[in-house]
C-alpha cells in the first residue's frame, strides 16, 4: 500500500526513493502516446477538409491513422513493459495495479485527501508513494488503459482481417458492444475520459507541489521525492 509519513519522520531536505526508471520512462513514454493517440483519434473521428488533386498526392488520413495505430502498438507494448516493472520492483512500482480497501487506515487516509482535495483539512498527508486518493484515480485509469488497448485492438481487428492475431484476441469484442459502430462510440467516449483524467492528473500534481511542501512533478522525473516544511 502506500506509505504515509507523518511531517517529523523526515527532516526538511530528505529525499526518498521511490520509483524505479522503468516506470519513469513508461510514464513518459505513455503521457506521449495519449497525446498523439488523441489528436490522431479526434482527426479520424472528425476528418479534416478534403484537398484538391489525387488521393495518392496526399495520404493525409492515412498518415493520421498510421500515427494512431503505432501510438497504439506503442502504448500496449508499453504497458507489457510496466507489468513486468510491477512483478520485479518495489511495493510503489506495484501498487497501481491493486488498492488495499480492507486496510482501516488507507481508508481513513482517503477520506482525508478527500476533504484535502475539497479544501476542508489544513494540511495533505504525507506518502512516498502515491497517497490514497491518487492510488485509487491510478488504478481507475488503469482500468480505463485496459479498456483502451482492447477496445482499440478490437476496431482494428476489422482491417486486419479474419483469421489475424488481433481478430483472435481481440475480436469477439465487437459483438460484446453491439457491433462496429457501437464500438467505435465506446471507443471515442474512453477518449475523452482519459482527457479527462490527464486535466485532473497535471492539476492534482501541480497543486500537490504547491501546498503539501513535498516533490510531486519531480518525483516522476527523478525517481525520488523531497519533504520540505
Amino acid at each position: 500500500m502506500s506509505m504515509q509519513i507523518s511531517a517529523g519522520e523526515f527532516k526538511a531536505g530528505t529525499t526518498v526513493k521511490v520509483y524505479s526508471a522503468t516506470v519513469r520512462l513508461w510514464h513518459w513514454v505513455n503521457a506521449l502516446c495519449i497525446v498523439v493517440l488523441v489528436i490522431s483519434g479526434l482527426l479520424i473521428a472528425m476528418p479534416p477538409p478534403s484537398v484538391g488533386g489525387e488521393a495518392s498526392d496526399h495520404y493525409i488520413m492515412g498518415y493520421i491513422r498510421f500515427a494512431h495505430f503505432t501510438a497504439g502498438y506503442v502504448m500496449a507494448v508499453a504497458f507489457l513493459v510496466r507489468i513486468y516493472a510491477a512483478i520485479v520492483g518495489n511495493e510503489h512500482a506495484r501498487s497501481l495495479f491493486w488498492v488495499p480497501f480492507t486496510d482501516r487506515q488507507w481508508r481513513a487516509g482517503f477520506v482525508h485527501q478527500v476533504r484535502w482535495y475539497l479544501f476542508l483539512e489544513p494540511a495533505s498527508g504525507r506518502y512516498v508513494g502515491h497517497n490514497p486518493l491518487a492510488h485509487v484515480m491510478m488504478f481507475l485509469f488503469l482500468i480505463l488503459m485496459i479498456f483502451m488497448i482492447v477496445t482499440g485492438f478490437a476496431l482494428y481487428s476489422e482491417g486486419a482481417g479474419e483469421g489475424s492475431w488481433q481478430d483472435t484476441l481481440f475480436g469477439w469484442v465487437i459483438p460484446l458492444f453491439g457491433g462496429s459502430q457501437a464500438l467505435h462510440s465506446w471507443h471515442h467516449l474512453g477518449m475523452w475520459a482519459v482527457v479527462t483524467f490527464v486535466i485532473l492528473h497535471v492539476y492534482a500534481a501541480i497543486r500537490e507541489e504547491i501546498m503539501s511542501r513535498q516533490t510531486m512533478l519531480g518525483v516522476i522525473v527523478s525517481g525520488t521525492r523531497t519533504f520540505r516544511n
